[in-house]
């Protein structure tokens, strides 16, 4: 330790660290969702946009951004691509026209409902190496720590 309580710098190990470890399944789980998922080239991020508005319907793209822990320039990057593929289309909010309300397309939609099992085995892959009671465990300390 030095003075301040520090342990010395070449007792670090970055394979060790919260960050990098977080990082690192954070990799794999992607990964895992993008193979699952096959030929809907959809990211998770544009996934949780998606699963988002089938289940709670129109929304403007502030809640939208709120409700997938997504930043405004990434929601609306991410609403954008969805826009362009036409799975969800936006319009101003009939309640507040300086808000944009932001919902499903039908093709949206049906993209969903068909996708909703494989996202659901991509879970189950990725957290196959635990056993049931180590994946509630660890999904209730990932929740603990969000």
């Amino acid at each position: 330790m030095d003075d301040i309580g520090r342990p010395p710098l070449d007792d670090y190990q970055l394979a060790d660290q919260v960050h990098h470890r977080l990082r690192r399944a954070h990799q794999r789980a992607s990964a895992i969702f993008l193979d699952t998922i096959g030929d809907a080239q959809l990211t998770p991020t544009q996934w949780a946009a998606l699963a988002t508005l089938h289940g709670e319907g129109a929304l403007s793209q502030n809640q939208l951004g709120r409700m997938t822990y997504m930043d405004p320039a990434t929601t609306q990057g991410v609403i954008l691509r969805l826009v362009d593929r036409g799975l969800v289309e936006r319009s101003p909010d009939p309640m507040d026209r300086r808000r944009t309300s932001v919902q499903l397309t039908r093709v949206g939609r049906a993209m969903v409902e068909e996708l909703t099992h494989k996202a659901t085995i991509a879970h189950e892959r990725t957290l196959e190496p635990l056993s049931p009671d180590e994946r509630a465990h660890f999904l209730d300390l990932l929740h603990r720590l969000m």
